[in-house]
């Protein structure tokens, strides 16, 4: 039983040294609920860095630890395409070792920008075919009518 307790507490100590101390520890708890281990893979020219743990089930043995501008605003979008591609195991090697090859029309990675005030917000240059309904304006015919009534 003393060697399972052991053997918990050293991968503990790892997990805390992977981290850089206990407050970065409890900071990854808190901005991904999980705590993994690993090998450095690389690193993108956002800021996200990448990791790998063959120990681990597939596809739980690649993992992205997103960059610390972005705090707990963190989406999947943040991730390149190059990158994203090892991540799914779509292929084996990852871009710091066999990079893509860049074409003149391609462009780089634009994160999804919904829910921001920099979202595309498309507008019409054509007039809209059903028009909302207007309510009448008040007429002074109708408050003349019921004056002559209650006299």
């Amino acid at each position: 039983m003393t060697e399972g307790a052991l053997a918990k507490f050293r991968q503990w100590t790892q997990i805390v040294r992977h981290y850089g101390g206990l407050k970065n520890t409890l900071l990854a708890v808190y901005r991904y609920d999980d705590l993994k281990t690993g090998a450095f893979i690389g690193a993108d020219k956002y800021g996200n860095s990448y990791y790998q743990n063959k120990r681990y089930f597939i596809g739980r043995s690649r993992w992205v630890q997103y960059a610390d501008r972005v705090g707990l605003d963190y989406d999947a979008s943040q991730v390149p395409p190059e990158w994203h591609r090892w991540l799914q195991y779509i292929t084996d090697d990852p871009p710091t070792t066999t990079p893509i090859k860049r074409h003149p029309w391609m462009i780089d990675h634009i994160e999804n920008k919904t829910g921001t005030r920099q979202s595309y917000m498309p507008y019409s240059t054509v007039r809209p075919k059903i028009q909302s309904w207007q309510p009448p304006a008040p007429s002074t015919t109708t408050s003349q009518s019921t004056g002559a009534m209650k006299s």
